[in-house]
């Protein structure tokens, strides 16, 4: 029962430590992708002044009254390639926007600050209720446990003195009643002794048992700090997010 609680939190707070890692994940492909983004706008940018500047130049030509074959043949290689890389432009444009708009709607699948830090508060409350129930079924199976085992050693201490009662009198009133009596004495001492030394044996096992709880429990609290380092980390990469978009916004 106490293994499976332990394993059930740690399970549960690894999953809670994999969502973050995703949503992270989620955030860092959005900033690439908006960085994308901007730099197919330069290009852009780059490639319509390239094209500007051509027509300024035809404008110039023309109206100097350069050579109008020359000029046509110029136009039309200018014309010709000016459409192959408005083509191959329009091609590569519609893929990335067809993966920005991917992008975009798993994005929105993604929680904002304020969603992430309810969730935040609601882990931390099932933690926290867990901890307290797993404390509570653990006292109570230790409780039960103890009152079980009183139970069973006093009804076997009555049982033992309601044999001696019955077969004291009889037992003394003659020597070979004494001999078998004292045998029988002999005998649950014995007993006691086995009884004894098995309850030893179990106390060395619930030992051996809580020294390795010990060190499972170490091991848990290493990975509970481990837990909010990466949660920590998290909220500052949240805050500097939030920060870069006011700042994108303004």
């Amino acid at each position: 029962m106490q293994k499976g609680s332990d394993d059930q939190e740690l399970n549960s707070l690894r999953a809670s430590i994999e969502i973050l890692k995703s949503i992270l994940d989620q955030q860092n492909q959005r900033k690439t992708m908006e960085r994308q983004e901007s730099e197919i706008q330069s290009d852009f940018d780059a490639k319509r002044s390239s094209l500007e500047a051509k027509v300024s130049d035809l404008e110039e030509n023309l109206a100097n009254g350069s050579d109008s074959e020359t000029l046509s043949h110029g136009l039309d290689d200018s014309i010709n390639e000016s459409l192959e890389k408005l083509n191959s432009a329009k091609k590569e444009l519609a893929a990335r926007l067809r993966a920005i708009v991917s992008v975009k709607r798993q994005l929105d699948d993604v929680p904002s600050q304020s969603e992430l830090i309810q969730y935040e508060h609601r882990f931390s409350e099932l933690n926290a209720h867990i901890q307290e129930k797993l404390q509570q079924t653990r006292k109570f199976y230790a409780t039960y446990n103890a009152l079980l085992e009183i139970k069973e050693l006093m009804l076997k201490e009555t049982s033992l003195l309601n044999s001696i009662t019955s077969q004291f009198q009889d037992a003394i009133a003659s020597t070979a009643g004494r001999m078998k009596l004292l045998e029988s004495m002999e005998g649950i001492v014995k007993g006691s002794q086995q009884k004894l030394e098995k309850v030893q044996l179990g106390l060395q096992e619930e030992q051996k048992v809580s020294d390795a709880l010990k060190d499972r429990y170490t091991a848990a609290v290493m990975e509970q700090r481990r837990c909010y380092s990466l949660l920590k980390a998290f909220q500052e990469e949240c805050a500097r997010n939030e920060r870069l978009r006011r700042q994108t916004s303004a």
